[in-house]
């Protein structure tokens, strides 16, 4: 696969996940909802990832989004920096089981509606890319 058909693959995929990420959100599934949102983001920024690296375009296999735009060589605006950051923690947050009680917790409605925007703006800056 070259990296533009990978890149498509990626960013496709990350389209998907949006989708499943919003009948989460909707179904007040929030933990799970914001656990996919992270992998939105991860795919977009494999996607980005290939596209820049045509020699190599098999993103590494890594779910740390900070390392990843990195990798991507991507100028980041500290406020989708900020954001990102955020993002990053629903990885780990909702995947373990002894971190998804406080996981959970934290995720009010409120709080998950907030991320939902948060995560949004970053795929939207993504995409922009």
């Amino acid at each position: 696969m070259n990296n533009i058909d990978l890149m498509k693959y990626w960013f496709e995929s990350a389209n998907s996940d949006f989708d499943t990420m919003k009948v989460l959100f909707e179904n007040k599934k929030n933990t799970w909802c914001l656990f996919l949102g992270h992998l939105v983001i991860e795919k977009m920024l494999k996607g980005l990832y290939a596209r820049n690296n045509p020699e190599n375009p098999i993103a590494p296999k890594i779910h740390n989004l900070i390392l990843l735009s990195q990798k991507v060589k991507l100028e980041v605006p500290n406020e989708i920096r900020e954001k990102i950051q955020v993002i990053n923690t629903f990885n780990i947050s909702a995947r373990y089981d002894d971190y998804k009680k406080s996981f959970a917790e934290k995720c009010t409605n409120n709080y998950t509606a907030e991320q939902v925007k948060n995560i949004e703006e970053v795929q939207k800056w993504l995409k922009e890319q």
